[in-house]
């Protein structure tokens, strides 16, 4: 029995990948081995070309590990808790300084540095757990459920502060197993269940696999039934179904190019009040592209 089995993933500088499923199915395990903090069984592991076998230190220079759950001293300061950190790193002096006011600015918690760590928020500490590792300037974030627990408000911050830093260049993966949250930040997925890879690609692609028919969404101003007549008649059209508040098409498979469809209604005696293509979002990708192989989410 393993934690994880058999998984592929290659990750580009600059790339936001979203790693996705539910507890217990293997996030955790491929971050930790990732950061060299657990060693597998078998397979190999690259972080900006070295070895997790042979190289643990330089990749622990690269990487910032930030797990779900972390404490924070109770007499500390938010300061002090950053300068203890950076310390560690061997950062000395004013460097020190600047370096660690610099990253209270960056995940704007320049207002609380002198407020006690342990008084802060769920959203302000995990703000503070990124800053901390940030603080050796690594090239790969692994961010175990950053977005667990926040409210609202501190979810959209969080989202910002993470499409930040990937225009930083910062090669991130964030796992959660609250999709809707990673659907307009991240440029890659991964969807894991039960330690199985069910799916790596990017989210066009995820979401290319979801659809297999282009689904359109049309209103007209009056005659909705003559339009649907009209709109089944056409060549590139596969079927057609009355919706509550528009004409739901699918398309033929080979139909690429709909472009000319406003028209063809404009020509035929319709005026048209909405016309769009129909959108899937990643958590039903979830729901189609795991279908019978685990759990639900």
């Amino acid at each position: 029995m393993f934690a994880i089995n058999d998984i592929n993933l290659e990750l580009e500088q600059g790339d936001l990948f979203g790693f996705i499923g539910p507890n217990g199915a293997g996030k955790t395990t491929t971050m930790r081995i990732i950061a060299t903090l657990l060693e597998p069984t078998q397979g190999e592991a690259y972080v900006c070309g070295h070895s997790i076998y042979n190289d643990a230190k330089e990749i622990r220079g690269l990487v910032g590990y930030m797990p779900d759950f972390f404490g924070v001293y109770d007499d500390m300061k938010v300061i002090e808790y950053l300068e203890f950190f950076a310390a560690a790193y061997r950062i000395k002096g004013q460097k020190r300084r600047d370096l660690c006011n610099e990253m209270l600015d960056i995940v704007d918690l320049d207002f609380k540095r002198d407020a006690f760590a342990n008084t802060l928020s769920r959203g302000q500490t995990q703000r503070l757990g990124l800053a901390r590792v940030l603080l050796h300037d690594p090239q790969v974030l692994l961010l175990d459920e950053p977005l667990s627990g926040l409210d609202p408000r501190a979810r959209i911050e969080m989202r910002n502060l993470l499409r930040r830093l990937g225009e930083l260049g910062k090669t991130i993966v964030v796992s959660s197993h609250i999709l809707p949250e990673l659907a307009d930040i991240c440029n890659k997925v991964g969807i894991i269940d039960r330690g199985v890879m069910n799916v790596n690609a990017s989210v066009s692609e995820v979401m290319k696999q979801v659809r297999q028919k282009v689904v359109l969404n049309i209103r007209v101003k009056s005659d909705h039934d003559k339009a649907a007549k009209f709109l089944e008649g056409l060549a590139e059209v596969d079927n057609v179904n009355m919706g509550d508040q528009a004409i739901v098409v699918a398309l033929k498979d080979d139909a690429e190019d709909y472009s000319d469809l406003p028209g063809q209604l404009f020509e035929a005696g319709f005026k048209v009040t909405f016309f769009g293509e129909e959108e899937v979002n990643l958590e039903s990708a979830f729901m189609t592209l795991t279908k019978g192989v685990g759990a639900k989410i």
